[in-house]
């Protein structure tokens, strides 16, 4: 059993073992093992994974982020009311995902806390007015809203959170 005091969460790299790391979902797994670094590399995501200072190398959890204009007319009319005509800057928490064995032990909301920090970081210097993530199923969905995030007006599982409620 890992030690979730000394969880350190940084952005991937070539010595993380990135096969060693199973959550149940194949599409979250082979993102990892085939499409993550490439992503990195081109610039179209980053990735942060979770580590223990104990085993700096082994993947308990990661997630992905990336930016997203999303148009007012996706947003519940209550809201879109307030916002300039124009589209919304957001953050994408695009991938979420907890290595199996580390599931039920808060190393996702950590993740996910970790994800929020660095959006209203990053925010201070560019203009992103919520985080938006897509849930897999209705769990992950579950999972997103005991957080405050809301579903879209068009009712998939696109949900997001306004940064100003943080």
């Amino acid at each position: 059993m890992n030690d979730y005091s000394s969880l350190v969460i940084r952005p991937l790299d070539s010595n993380h073992d990135r096969l060693g790391f199973h959550c149940g979902v194949a599409s979250l797994d082979d993102y990892i093992y085939k499409q993550a670094r490439q992503d990195v590399k081109r610039r179209i995501s980053r990735v942060f994974v979770a580590t223990t200072l104990e085993q700096p190398n082994c993947i308990l959890g990661y997630y992905t982020l990336s930016t997203l204009s999303i148009e007012l007319s996706q947003l519940p009319p209550a809201l879109a009311r307030k916002l300039p005509r124009h589209p919304v800057p957001t953050a994408l928490l695009g991938r979420l995902a907890v290595n199996q064995a580390d599931q039920s032990h808060g190393v996702g909301k950590i993740l996910l806390v970790d994800a929020i920090k660095r959006t209203l970081a990053v925010s201070n210097e560019i203009a992103i007015y919520a985080m938006v993530v897509d849930a897999i199923d209705e769990k992950a969905q579950h999972f997103y809203e005991q957080f405050g995030f809301t579903i879209f007006s068009s009712g998939n599982r696109r949900l997001f959170l306004p940064l100003k409620t943080i």
